[in-house]
């Protein structure tokens, strides 16, 4: 009996050690593999496709102008499993590239381009969880390149676009919250979509009680589209100015996106104020050298009313700086309602809160920064 008595407790001793060696091993391990964790769901994306995933995943790919930058204000920058080829090329102002330069040490997931078509195989090979795309694609190409490399698909949008220009709208804010949902950062992205609408009321706001005849005509040149251009490439509804509310005169020719004018209706013009996209600034100063007269009868340049626009057109629009142009383009043309703004401090503000780093110096020591501009010196 005493025999039997001793076994029972040995055994009851050795299961009670392997139930503890058990809730051990798993503490040492750590959490549920994320993988098991992952629910499979429905997406739908901006095109209006459902595509069926596990979310959260853990890698994933984005390609065509603007995918990247997105998936990086939502925090997904250590998931990224590969980049385009175009991404690792020097291009001075795309903030999220300058803000994590160690991502072009990423494999290729093709050669990336507005005007290109996407690499399966590159894509194949990095092993994402989901391929995110804006532009490349439209709904039947998107379900083509879903069959063939087998990952799902999900198509952004940063909004409608006419002529190149991008105009910020609530699928913007779609787009940032389906990443969000994707990659498990719903939090982060609705603090994202929080802080834009945010600064969006907060420049509106500022002007909203000053007559339209009190308002300073504004003219927008050499804004940088797929290269430099001169004085007169402009844009009608040129976002820094429609977020505060300027009197942009582009607007009057009823277009939207970019325009390219006759040099002789930016005369007739002549507008108060003149902002110049430092992008194209090296175009307009070799034209003032061939044409000081045209420049010189522009109440703007006589008045010393020159000012800079750091440019946010680089493989789509750098969300970031056009809000932090904004900013100084309201302390230039609404000086009185944006006094408590420094415009540096504010970039750094913006580029902290999407990037995580401030990027002004950067900016400033690449493109220009903000300034007042002397043609001719």
């Amino acid at each position: 009996m005493k025999k039997v008595t001793l076994l029972l407790s040995l055994l009851m001793s050795l299961l009670f050690l392997a139930g503890c060696g058990g809730t051990a091993g798993s503490k040492e391990a750590g959490t549920v593999p994320a993988a098991a964790q992952a629910q499979k769901q429905k997406i739908t994306d901006l095109l209006g496709r459902e595509v069926e995933i596990a979310v959260p995943v853990q890698k994933v790919a984005a390609i065509g102008p603007g995918a990247l930058r997105l998936v990086i204000y939502d925090d997904g920058t250590s998931m990224v499993s590969g980049i385009e080829d175009i991404e690792r090329k020097s291009s001075p102002g795309r903030s999220y590239m300058m803000a994590y330069p160690d991502l072009k040490k990423l494999p290729t997931i093709g050669q990336g381009g507005p005007d290109t078509a996407p690499n399966e195989e590159s894509l194949i090979n990095a092993k994402p969880e989901v391929i995110f795309v804006c532009t490349l694609v439209d709904k039947e190409k998107a379900d083509q390149l879903q069959a063939k490399t087998g990952i799902p698909v999900v198509v952004l949008s940063y909004g409608s676009v006419t002529n190149g220009a991008s105009v910020f709208d609530d699928n913007l804010y779609r787009s940032l919250n389906l990443i969000g949902t994707i990659i498990g950062k719903e939090k982060r992205a609705e603090d994202v979509v929080a802080y834009l609408k945010q600064n969006e009321k907060d420049l509106a706001a500022r002007t909203q009680g000053v007559p339209a005849g009190d308002k300073a005509k504004v003219y927008v040149g050499a804004v940088s589209f797929k290269g430099a251009h001169g004085i007169e490439y402009s844009q009608a509804k040129y976002p820094p100015l429609a977020f505060i509310g300027a009197k942009n005169v582009v607007d009057e020719t009823g277009q939207n996106g970019s325009v390219t004018i006759d040099k002789e209706k930016l005369i007739s013009w002549d507008p108060d104020i003149l902002f110049l996209d430092e992008g194209g600034y090296s175009v307009v100063a070799d034209d003032y050298k061939k044409n000081p007269a045209f420049y010189q009868s522009l109440s703007a340049v006589k008045k010393g009313q020159v000012y800079s626009q750091i440019p946010y057109n680089n493989y789509t629009t750098n969300i970031d700086t056009a809000f932090a142009d904004a900013y100084y383009a309201g302390k230039i043309v609404f000086p009185q309602q944006f006094q408590d703004i420094d415009p540096i401090k504010k970039s750094d503000e913006i580029y902290q809160f999407l990037l995580g780093k401030p990027l002004y110096a950067e900016m400033e020591r690449e493109l220009g920064g903000f300034k007042k501009l002397e043609l001719g010196r």
